[in-house]
């Protein structure tokens, strides 16, 4: 299985493989032709209301607790399956605008998919 993280910002490689967008709002500065995303299932982001509480000082532990909880819910839940089962068959690389990944919802994302 391959997948893994990288910031929206960074130019397009051929070895990204499908690019996924795990952010829940397009990343500001970034035209949409530019950044070639494959896929944005917006089900596996983080809440609004989640999203908001750890951005105003929430701990990424506690953070990364609730936003599991997030993805236990059915549809996201079956998008996180399907993700999974794309991932065995080629690259995914999940895209942030996150200024810190690994400690952002995609580092979460990518632990559930290769763990």
């Amino acid at each position: 299985m391959s997948v893994r993280v990288r910031r929206i910002y960074e130019p397009p490689e051929p070895e990204d493989g499908l690019r996924v967008l795990v952010d829940r709002l397009w990343p500001r500065g970034i035209a949409k032709e530019a950044a070639r995303i494959d896929e944005w299932p917006k089900a596996l982001t983080p809440s609004t209301e989640l999203r908001e509480w750890y951005h105003g000082g929430g701990s990424y532990e506690e953070f990364r607790g609730r936003y599991e909880a997030e993805l236990a819910a059915p549809e996201a839940a079956e998008l996180l399956d399907g993700l999974r089962g794309t991932a065995r068959g080629q690259r995914v690389t999940l895209l942030t605008a996150s200024k810190t990944p690994e400690q952002s919802h995609a580092q979460v994302l990518l632990e559930l998919l290769t763990g």
